[in-house]
């Protein structure tokens, strides 16, 4: 995974300044991928120090007990007030081993406008020696004041080649790679979860393309992981429409089964059926009943699939 954090921009701009013997007082990056934003966090604050992969420095930073080298809040935690409190005290004292004091600021879209309010006359005009590595998923959480006192990092998603030699490199034996890479959507948590179970996500956004009867499985549907779910069922329904349309040759997957799954439905089906999909997604993503949100695609596609079906005939 090291190797695919070491492509950002943020990761490569931080340790050739490090390397000239400059550092902005503080950087903010904003990274698509909650999961692993800690991960980079730790390999920016390597570079930071330039500390070589293996050395004393790099291994104190990857446990968070370098002395120089402070991260708040604790993992899966909010920053809080007496977080905000314990760094300003601890931005006056000096450096114990070098010259240079990092503060690493995981998760920063979670502090609330208080606390970064706290933090904004510290993060403008640190103490000398003193800098502030900030790092949030969502750019619209950070208060306007912090990202005007900051250098921003937005760094994209990964390409579908990237995610896919780095699940190679960190799952060699796993099955259906390339299927995960295809349908991450650039982001390297999201292949891991597609993975999970053997592909269970895949699996189940078979059975409900060919599911005749959805009650059933959308009354099960709150159980699914969400995320996961609607990215194989995105990518299935996208292969579908390649193997219907005759573009088999840009398909993820080819088997007799994805075509016997694109026979059973018109292309315009499946057009709108992309549609819907996304449209489902923000639905439960604004707090919609999975279940119901599924049952709605699963009563649109039949209904698309007859007027398609009357047109023909």
């Amino acid at each position: 995974m090291k190797e695919l954090l070491h492509e950002t921009r943020c990761y490569r701009r931080i340790a050739a300044e490090a390397r000239a013997g400059r550092s902005a007082h503080a950087a903010l990056v904003l990274f698509p991928d909650a999961a692993h934003l800690r991960e980079l966090l730790k390999e920016c604050a390597k570079a930071f120090f330039c500390a070589e992969e293996g050395s004393r420095t790099a291994a104190l930073i990857e446990k968070e007990s370098f002395q120089d080298c402070l991260f708040y809040p604790a993992a899966g935690a909010k920053l809080t007030v007496d977080d905000a409190a314990k760094i300003l005290e601890e931005s006056l004292l000096r450096p114990v081993e070098g010259t240079r004091k990092l503060f690493v600021l995981d998760a920063f879209h979670t502090a609330s406008a208080l606390v970064q309010n706290k933090l904004l006359k510290v993060l403008e005009e640190p103490p000398e020696g003193v800098s502030f590595l900030l790092g949030a998923v969502q750019e619209h959480a950070v208060l306007p004041t912090v990202l005007s006192r900051t250098e921003k990092f937005a760094e994209p998603p990964f390409s579908e080649e990237s995610i896919l030699k780095a699940l190679k490199r960190m799952y060699p034996k796993e099955a259906g790679l390339e299927r995960a890479a295809a349908a991450s959507g650039g982001i390297l948590s999201q292949a891991e979860r597609l993975l999970s179970g053997g592909g269970e996500s895949f699996r189940l956004a078979e059975e409900f393309v060919k599911n005749d009867a959805p009650e059933a499985f959308c009354r099960k549907a709150d159980k699914l992981d969400k995320d996961a779910f609607f990215a194989a069922l995105e990518l299935l329904l996208r292969d579908m429409l390649l193997l219907k349309t005759g573009q088999g040759r840009y398909a993820s997957r080819t088997d007799g089964a994805a075509k016997a799954l694109a026979e059973r439905y018109h292309a315009g089906t499946l057009i709108r059926a992309l549609e819907e999909v996304r449209e489902a997604e923000k639905r439960v993503n604004f707090n919609a009943g999975v279940g119901q949100a599924l049952y709605v695609l699963a009563l649109g596609m039949k209904e698309e699939e007859t007027r398609w079906q009357k047109l023909s005939s």
